[in-house]
């Protein structure tokens, strides 16, 4: 897929840097949130405050002992107070590292959107999209989104979300790209077997086993396919060989995931970068499947059909509704017969012509259901972590062999 990298590396003007900043601060707000407030404040006092108060106090006693033990204690001071201050200006030459680090990427990455017709946001905060990565823990975040709307709805972001708390408090980090599609599809997941870690799937959500489809040819060697029950054959029909093939050639180190009306795929790295292999890989990936997708779109759940028909010709509730679906004798005269005087009514006396169905209804066995997924379709059955399994035997293990075998030694 072609598209212009050059506003990824090539050099850029501080003064734009700047403007773009203070532009973004107008159009979004300072972003001055509690957090950011305490870090500023907190430097501020440790570079006004603390460091000169610790380096005057260590000068005062350095010199109130060289008086008495020899000036040679002013170095062994000396050495611990200029590694404070060190260390201080250290860490303010990162903070303001990063921060002019932040603004030239935000920059770059603006320019690089608008020269490829697409849209950057610094962030979203709990982003509201269904995939399986959006619907854990807590602060959860989309940073550095790019977007854009044509032939079809794309966004590329990084996201991240926190469980725990305290001490026990982790913040997972996830790239992604979202493809919206026009209609709903059933809930499938391709887990990628490539960045599968020692207790399995490196994704946050684990299904059962009897939801996995296998495919033909190597497609189980890559990724490992799950559809709800019932659903093997749509499943089948979604992932013909030709689309596994650009899954394999163009999406093997990415999670897939089909939820609802949206395709994503998942990466644990970042996938908005300053990276160009990195956004070729990506814009190769989408670009892959977007001329398929008009495929999947035809798909219609075969499960929707009864309710279609029901809905577009009810069936009888009693009697008297039976016998006028099936005796003309019982059917209002306007349904039943054609006046004689009608335009091009026929002139035979008595005759009557029975109309089965109104012009707007199609012919029986012929109505497609509507677009849509029967709720069995619509998400898959969780299941148990392979890594709970394993961590659940060492637990028992280590308690029977703390308690269980002693107990059993001493009788």
């Amino acid at each position: 897929m072609s598209f212009d990298a050059r506003p990824l590396t090539g050099p850029v003007d501080p003064a734009a840097v700047r403007a773009h900043a203070h532009a973004m601060r107008q159009a979004v707000g300072s972003g001055w949130n509690a957090g950011r407030i305490g870090t500023v404040l907190a430097f501020a006092v440790i570079a006004l405050v603390v460091t000169p108060v610790f380096f005057t106090m260590f000068i005062a006693i350095a010199v109130g002992l060289g008086s008495q033990i020899g000036w040679w204690a002013l170095l062994v001071i000396a050495v611990p107070a200029l590694a404070f201050i060190g260390v201080a200006v250290a860490l303010g030459l990162g903070f303001f590292g990063a921060w002019r680090g932040t603004r030239e990427r935000r920059y770059r990455l603006d320019a690089f959107a608008r020269a490829n017709r697409l849209r950057y946001l610094p962030g979203i905060a709990s982003p509201p999209l269904p995939g399986m990565i959006f619907r854990h823990g807590s602060s959860r975040r989309s940073t550095d989104v790019v977007r854009g709307e044509r032939p079809r709805f794309v966004e590329f972001g990084n996201y991240r979300y926190s469980t725990g708390s305290g001490k026990n408090r982790t913040t997972h980090r996830w790239g992604y790209v979202a493809v919206k599609l026009d209609i709903p599809l059933p809930h499938i997941v391709l887990d990628a077997t490539s960045n599968n870690g020692l207790f399995g799937s490196n994704l946050p959500m684990s299904y059962r086993k009897e939801q996995r489809l296998s495919l033909e040819g190597d497609f189980d060697r890559y990724f490992s396919l799950f559809c709800p029950r019932g659903y093997e054959s749509d499943a089948l029909y979604l992932f013909t060989p030709d689309i596994m093939a650009r899954f394999i050639d163009s999406a093997a180190a990415l999670d897939v995931e089909i939820v609802d009306d949206w395709l994503f795929f998942y990466t644990k790295r970042e996938a908005v970068t300053l990276d160009p292999a990195s956004w070729a890989w990506l814009f190769g990936a989408v670009a892959a499947m977007l001329d398929k997708l008009a495929q999947w779109e035809r798909w219609r759940d075969d499960r929707l059909r009864a309710a279609a028909t029901s809905s577009s010709h009810p069936g009888p509730t009693g009697p008297s509704e039976s016998a006028s679906a099936t005796d003309p004798a019982a059917m209002p005269a306007s349904v039943v017969a054609e006046p004689s005087d009608a335009p091009g009514a026929p002139a035979a006396a008595g005759h009557t012509a029975v109309h089965a169905a109104t012009p707007f209804d199609a012919p029986p066995g012929v109505l497609r259901p509507p677009p849509g997924v029967a709720p069995p379709g619509r998400r898959l059955s969780t299941g148990v972590r392979r890594s709970t399994i394993i961590l659940i035997a060492i637990i028992v293990g280590w308690w029977a062999l703390t308690w269980v075998l002693p107990l059993l030694f001493a009788w």
